[in-house]
């Protein structure tokens, strides 16, 4: 399906409808990060990236409770962060860092509106970022790395050797986990990368040989 035509049948009554489904996070949290509000401009911007969806909180309180980590020792990185919502959602957890990188400006200004408005929760420190996440320069902290479908193949492609290079200059714990794993060949070819769970609807992988989790990040 070309642009123009995927375009349209995103602005049709029914999927406008689909974009509201999921506002009953937005409207117990007093916050806005359903697809229901996205600009037409945005939309079409992301169909050359990949169209904005907020994750299920049911979906993403699954995949916490599969990670069996200490969560205080681990930066959580949301790639293409769009409204904020796993950000808030991963701030309910004692990570001691969560970011969020979107390449959006219009969606990274409303995830700023919505962490203000609901606080840094149980995590250590939390922010959103605008820039390219095919160019993110990650933390040195043990990772967990968060993907819900944010990029086109060549984008993850990037992403995937950006983490690489990063692990290889400052070993570390690291786990993704990726959301609707469409280039999920991509993560597997990850040399340091083993799949350890998932499901049709996500899928995570590790480095980690079994170790202890850390409790103290990396200098």
């Amino acid at each position: 399906m070309g642009i123009a035509s995927a375009f349209v049948r995103e602005s049709m009554p029914d999927r406008r409808e689909q974009r509201y489904g999921d506002a009953d996070f937005d409207w117990e949290c007093r916050v806005d990060t359903c697809s229901a509000t996205v600009s037409w401009r945005t939309r079409l911007l992301g169909l050359f990236h990949s169209p904005y969806q907020p994750v299920e909180p049911r979906l993403f309180h699954e995949i916490m409770n599969e990670l069996k980590i200490d969560f205080t020792g681990f930066t959580f990185v949301d790639v293409g962060s769009g409204k904020g919502r796993a950000l808030l959602l991963a701030s309910a957890y004692p990570f001691q860092h969560v970011l969020g990188i979107e390449l959006l400006p219009e969606l990274h200004h409303i995830a700023e509106q919505n962490i203000a408005h609901a606080g840094t929760g149980l995590c250590g420190k939390l922010e959103s970022v605008c820039g390219d996440a095919a160019e993110l320069i990650f933390p040195r902290d043990p990772l967990v790395v968060f993907l819900f479908h944010p990029l086109p193949r060549a984008g993850l492609a990037q992403l995937v050797d950006n983490l690489q290079r990063s692990l290889l200059a400052h070993p570390r714990p690291l786990y993704v986990i990726y959301a609707n794993p469409l280039f999920e060949t991509l993560l597997a070819s990850f040399r340091r990368l083993r799949k350890i769970g998932g499901t049709h609807q996500y899928s995570l992988f590790t480095n980690d040989q079994g170790g202890a989790s850390p409790t103290s990040s990396v200098s």
